[in-house]
Parts: structure tokens; sequence; C-alpha cells
């Protein structure tokens, strides 16, 4: 029988995700989940939807929590694009602005699913390298017609400065879309470069600083222009009604989300502080985990593979670059306490 998948489909490679194990007495610090729970409201909204709404189609762009989400930010409604996690906004725009076999510009390392959206597009995924500490130079152009730039980075937890986004944006050919799925970890956000770059994008999450990894919500805000362009292209109804009812039930009490973020900075800067000590070189993070490199002597895979042993999850990312770090996402102070009994052992 002949070949029915596409060859590229045939020979790319998938994203691979971090683990999801099961049982109880599972450690998981593996893929950046907030460790303390979603707004109360969210229980609340969920538990006010009967069986009229179900049967319903959602609102197509999620109206409610598109025009809530232009005010949490300050723009309008239209510079508001919503979808199914912000995966989709970042493989929507692989469609939106770039022609079949176009460029594509990321920092290296980076977010490991942008060159599968790139090879499931047709497109060519160009790395820019970070620098060896891993901050980023900006090039005098990025030829592309889409750069994604990720601040604060992942894996690393870095974030390029404003200046140098702006230059960035500056200097892109393209759209430049700044993906802040950590942003309210951080410092400081990219929204109010977006006045001033017509060719900015930034996208959000709700999975990381709202605990609402489950619900699969994302948005991206930019010009009425850009944000048109993925309305265009988007499945008819691409986000559920239970998930628009939580996530602008989680936006009407911010409070709750900026407690937990502080909590989580807290548990943070004292779980650097106990890496440093044994020996780690930790880099300074804006996000919810740790990039930290092994000890002299350590073997980084060995390492995650004697604490997985011991349901301890980490997060290992294999390469010249990368290989001798482990990705740590920040828990609770009881599970950080956990995580470092285990380690010690190991």
């Amino acid at each position: 029988m002949k070949n029915l998948i596409r060859p590229s489909v045939a020979a790319m490679h998938a994203y691979v995700p971090g683990e999801q194990p099961d049982g109880a007495d599972v450690l998981k610090l593996n893929t950046n989940e907030n460790p303390y729970p979603p707004s109360p409201k969210v229980f609340e909204a969920l538990g006010r939807v009967d069986a009229d709404i179900l049967r319903k189609y959602p609102h197509p762009s999620a109206g409610k929590l598109r025009s809530a989400l232009a005010e949490l930010h300050g723009v309008r409604p239209e510079q508001v694009f919503v979808g199914n996690g912000s995966d989709e906004v970042l493989a929507l725009c692989t469609r939106a602005f770039c022609e079949p076999g176009g460029r594509v510009g990321q920092m290296a390392p980076s977010y490991s699913l942008y060159p599968v959206l790139c090879e499931i597009a047709g497109l060519a995924c160009v790395e820019f390298p970070l620098e060896a500490d891993f901050s980023w130079r900006v090039p005098d152009r990025l030829d592309v017609s889409l750069f994604f730039l990720t601040r604060p980075n992942a894996p690393t937890g870095l974030c390029v400065p404003l200046d140098d986004v702006r230059a960035a944006a500056n200097r892109c050919d393209g759209v430049l879309l700044v993906d802040e799925a950590y942003a309210d970890f951080a410092e400081d956000d990219a929204v109010g470069l977006l006045n001033e770059c017509p060719n900015l994008m930034v996208s959000r999450s709700f999975s990381k600083s709202h605990g609402l990894a489950g619900i699969r919500m994302g948005y991206v805000l930019g010009s009425p222009e850009l944000v048109g362009a993925l309305d265009k292209i988007k499945d008819s109804y691409n986000t559920n009604v239970l998930s628009q009812r939580m996530a602008l039930a989680a936006i009407e009490d911010v409070s709750w989300m900026r407690s937990n973020v502080t909590a989580v900075r807290g548990t943070r800067h004292a779980t650097a502080k106990k890496l440093t000590e044994r020996g780690y070189e930790v880099l300074p993070s804006q996000t919810n985990f740790l990039f930290a490199k092994v000890p002299e002597g350590v073997d980084a895979a060995e390492l995650h593979a004697k604490l997985r042993a011991r349901n301890v999850y980490l997060r290992h990312f294999p390469g010249p670059r990368t290989g001798p770090y482990l990705r740590i996402t920040v828990g609770t102070d009881a599970q950080m306490e956990r995580f470092f009994r285990v380690l010690d052992q190991a």
C-alpha cells in the first residue's frame, strides 16, 4: 500500500512534553505547573454550569473573556486573541504570518516546540544562538517572517531586557512574538511596547501563574490587524465554554494569583540558595523554575535518572549546552524539602 502520510510528517520528530506520571507518591517538578490551586472563584464558576450551557456552542471568540483581558492589559478587545493554550496561538502564527517555505526565527536554546511547529507548517526554523552565559545579543537583522522571542526564556529562566526586545522588533522583517508564558513571575513584561512596535505580539498562558494548565487556555495581544489575521484562520470554536468561564473567573481574582506568585518567588529564592550551597551553578530565574548546572564530577543525566527512580521528576535536556543542567520546577516549601532530602540521598 502506498504511503498515505505526508513525507515531511513521516520524517519529523514530534514534540516531547514532560512526563505525566501517576501515583500519589510522585513529586512532579518537571513541567512547571503551579503548586498552588487556582482561585476559588474558578470552582464557583464551574459550579454554575448547567445542561443548557453545555448543549450550546461556546462564544466563537470568547467575547467576555476577550473584553476582560483587554481591560486587564489596557488594550482594546480587538487587540486580544484567545486560543486553546498559548501553543495553539504559536501554531496559528506560523500559518498566518509565513508563506510556505518561509523562515521562522528563535533563540537557541529555547522552547523545543518551535522547531516542531515549523516542520508541521513546512517552514525553516532558523536558530539565533545565545551567548555562553545564555544571554542574547540582538542581531543586526532578523530576516524572518516570524520570530519567537521567549521572555523569560525556557529552559534558562532568563529575561531579555526590554530595550533589546524593542531593538529586536525594529530589526525584525516580520512579526516578533514575545512568548511570555512566565511573565507574572518576572520583574517586568513587554505589553507596554505594543503601542510603539506595530509588528510586536505578546502571548500569555493561564497554565503557569493562574494554576490552570488543565483547561488549556492562552491568549495573545497585538494590533487589530495581526489579531484579525489569527481570527480568520482559527477553528470555528477553538475554546470551550468551561475553559472560557474558568479563565474569566481567574482574572476576576488576580489578587489570588499574585499571592501564589509571591509564594513561588520566595521558594525559588530559597531553593536557589540551597542548590548553590550544594555546588550547583544556578541561573538567576524570573520564572517558576530553576535551571541548575550540576556540580563538577556529577553527570546530570545519571542524577536525573536516580531521582526519577525515587519518584522525583525533573526535566533534563540532552545536548552540548543544556546537557549539564537540570530544570527544576519550584513547588511548595514542603515539596522542596522532600526534593532536597532525595537529592542528598542520590
